[in-house]
């Protein structure tokens, strides 16, 4: 953690960087795999062997900047001013790389709208990943702190109020919630058939249902144990889309019918399609 001799570094590194933010967004959007996305087996680990690098072995001293074996920038970021200001300090990849396109939370640094951003639509030309230690600072006092792997939450994410008391503890493996449930197929646990985002005992994130080739056979969205969004299913194999299922927007729309947008055969041919359906009942 950060001590009070050392704020006015952090003050004079934030000038030099030039760099304010006003806000953190928290937006999210749909799931969009690639065709070989949807065919590449997908390997989740959630061993404690692969806690996060905030619990440094002692015996191995990290490099600067260098988290996981890769090279980092650190940055500083202001929001707010006075007695409000509160201090972002963290890490990022030093080139563009896309993320997981699994996970639902990604986390960024927009250069352009100088901020960083929590969603999956990662702007190329001028965004990149955050990768490494994060501390969020307020009156001196660190209130938030963790670690990032790619754009993910990764190990133990903790939150204190302004007495230094702990408000919330959170554990992540490169995105997913360590409460998730993952089924497999096998003995040996190499060939996974269903992730279950859970978070604080509910389900809360993407979902991914797999058939025994690897290939994605169901993915779509929980928001405090409801389905939400568009929900996905596809074929066994040459990776087709089979159905489209709207489910509500959010979790707290009430008096929503969930019904089907879509539907396809194994050959790729349209079926059904509930706009062209109901135009032509006009």
């Amino acid at each position: 953690m950060f001590r009070i001799n050392s704020i006015s570094l952090i003050f004079i590194f934030v000038l030099a960087t030039c760099s304010y933010v006003f806000g953190q967004e928290n937006e999210t959007d749909a799931i969009s795999l690639s065709e070989e996305q949807l065919g590449k087996p997908l390997t989740v680990d959630f061993s404690e062997s692969n806690e996060e690098e905030g619990d440094k072995k002692k015996e191995k001293k990290r490099k600067k900047k260098v988290f996981y074996g890769i090279k980092t920038k650190k940055m500083a970021i202001r929001t707010g001013i006075g007695e409000k200001a509160t201090w972002e300090i963290f890490h990022y990849l030093r080139d563009y790389e896309d993320p997981d396109p699994y996970v639902r939370d990604i986390y960024w640094y927009d250069f352009d709208d100088k901020k960083i951003k929590r969603t999956r639509n990662v702007n190329k030309r001028n965004g990149i990943l955050l990768h490494g230690t994060y501390e969020k600072i307020r009156n001196e006092k660190v209130i938030e702190e963790g670690i990032y792997f790619k754009g993910t939450k990764h190990g133990r994410w903790v939150k204190y109020d302004k007495n230094n008391i702990l408000l919330d503890k959170k554990k992540y493996f490169k995105g997913w919630p360590k409460e998730s449930l993952v089924k497999y197929y096998d003995k040996d646990q190499t060939k996974i058939k269903e992730i279950v985002p859970i978070e604080y005992g509910k389900k809360e994130g993407n979902y991914f249902l797999f058939h025994d080739n690897g290939a994605v056979a169901v993915t779509g969205e929980y928001q405090s144990g409801e389905r939400v969004k568009v929900w996905q299913e596809f074929y066994k194999f040459r990776r087709k889309k089979k159905r489209e299922v709207q489910f509500k927007p959010d979790a707290y729309t009430d008096d929503f019918n969930t019904h089907i947008l879509r539907e396809w055969n194994e050959k790729g041919d349209l079926l059904y399609d509930k706009k062209a359906f109901e135009n032509s009942l006009k």
